[in-house]
C-alpha cells in the first residue's frame, strides 16, 4: 500500500514499496514473532513463495545476523539488537553495565561485553580504565571470532555446520589458532569458560559464556597483557564463575 508523505523529494510524492524490501521485512517480523522459530518451509508458506525463491534471501540475512539458524530453524538474530545499539536505544540484557563494573572492580582489568552479530564479536558494553578498549567497545568496532576469548565462547554455541564453515573459510594465518580452539572445543561448550587462550601477543583475556534459554547469548571477558592473564589465569576463572552463576540464574 502506498502512503502519502508530506516530505521527500518534492511535496505529495509517493513511496513506493519494494518486494525484495517486503519480502525480507516479512521474513524478520515472522522470526521475531515465533520465539521456537519457523523452518524454511514454515516460512515459505508463511510467505506463500516456493522455498526456492526465498532460500537466497534467508542464507544471507543468517550471514549478516539478523537471522539466527538453530537446528534447522530461523530465529531473529542480533543485527537488529546492535543497529538499536548504534542508535542509543539500549535494551535490557542480563548483564547489565553496574554487573561489568562489579567485574572490572573486582580484576582490576578492562571488562566487556560482547556479542556475535553474522561471524563477527561486537563490543556492546565496556568498564576500562584503558581508552583503547573503550573506544572499541563504544564505536561497536568489529572483531575476530577465532582472535578473542569472547569469540571462543561465542564460536563454541554454533551448530556444527556453521562452526565448520566459519573455520574453513579462515586464512591461512589462523590455522594455528583454529587448531588451538578444536583442542578446547568440549571444554568450552561444556563450562562456558575460555581460559587464557594465549590467540594474541598484544592481549589476552578470560571469557564467560552468558546464557539463556540453554544457549550463549553474550559472552563477559576481562582483557589485559599476556603475561598478567596468565599469572592469574585460575583465579580469573573463578571470580568469572561466580559472577556467571548469578547472571544465568537471573536468566531463569
Amino acid at each position: 500500500m502506498a502512503i502519502e508523505i508530506s516530505s521527500g523529494d518534492r511535496p505529495g510524492t509517493v513511496r513506493r514499496r519494494h518486494r525484495m524490501v517486503d519480502r525480507v521485512v516479512a521474513l524478520l517480523e515472522l522470526a521475531a514473532r515465533q520465539r521456537e522459530g519457523l523452518t524454511l518451509t514454515e516460512l515459505a508458506r508463511n510467505l506463500d513463495a516456493p522455498v526456492s525463491s526465498i532460500q537466497g534471501l534467508v542464507n544471507g540475512l543468517v550471514a549478516t545476523g539478523y537471522l539466527d539458524e538453530r537446528n534447522r530453524r530461523y530465529h531473529l538474530g542480533t543485527a537488529p539488537y546492535l543497529l538499536n545499539l548504534m542508535a542509543g536505544r539500549h535494551m535490557v540484557t542480563h548483564v547489565t553495565h553496574t554487573e561489568l563494573e562489579a567485574v572490572h572492580a573486582e580484576s582490576g582489568l578492562t571488562t566487556l561485553l560482547s556479542i556475535v552479530v553474522g561471524q563477527e564479536v561486537f563490543y556492546i558494553d565496556s568498564c576500562s580504565s584503558q581508552p583503547r578498549y573503550d573506544y572499541l567497545a563504544k564505536n561497536y568496532i568489529r572483531r575476530s571470532l577465532i582472535r578473542t576469548s569472547s569469540g571462543w565462547v561465542l564460536l563454541a554455541n554454533f551448530s556444527r555446520r556453521d562452526l565448520w564453515a566459519y573455520l574453513s573459510a579462515l586464512p591461512p594465518e589462523d590455522e594455528s589458532r583454529v587448531e588451538r580452539f578444536l583442542a578446547v572445543l568440549d571444554s568450552v561448550q561444556e563450562s562456558g569458560i575460555c581460559a587464557a587462550p594465549r590467540i594474541s601477543d598484544v592481549a589476552d583475556g578470560v571469557a564467560a559464556a552468558v546464557r539463556e534459554g540453554g544457549r550463549t547469548v553474550a559472552a563477559v571477558s576481562v582483557v589485559g597483557p599476556p603475561e598478567e592473564i596468565q599469572d592469574r589465569r585460575d583465579d580469573l576463572v573463578c571470580m568469572l564463575k561466580k559472577h556467571q552463576a548469578r547472571w544465568n540464574e537471573n536468566s531463569r
